[in-house]
């Protein structure tokens, strides 16, 4: 199973940051006001940047040091261009 560290743009230009091992599902429930309590009233959010990670362990480590950038340094990690990935 694959874990995935996003961040999403709240509909207040804010961003929120968190992990999980179904990013559709987490969008969604995040859409439906089932989410975190900090996306609730700032509805609807938008996946504006993730990547995925082995495990939880590495989810929760990714998220944590996420939550530690400034809204600068994370506006500067989603406007980078995603590298493509090869082919095996």
């Amino acid at each position: 199973m694959s874990w995935h560290v996003y961040i999403v743009r709240c509909a207040d230009d804010s961003l929120y940051t968190g992990c999980t091992n179904d990013l559709l599902k987490r969008v969604a429930t995040h859409n439906a006001g089932k989410g975190a309590r900090y996306t609730r009233s700032r509805l609807p959010v938008t996946v504006v940047w993730s990547v995925r990670v082995k495990d939880r362990s590495a989810a929760l480590s990714r998220e944590a040091k996420l939550k530690q950038l400034s809204r600068a340094e994370k506006l500067a990690l989603i406007s980078r261009p995603r590298r493509k990935r090869r082919s095996p």
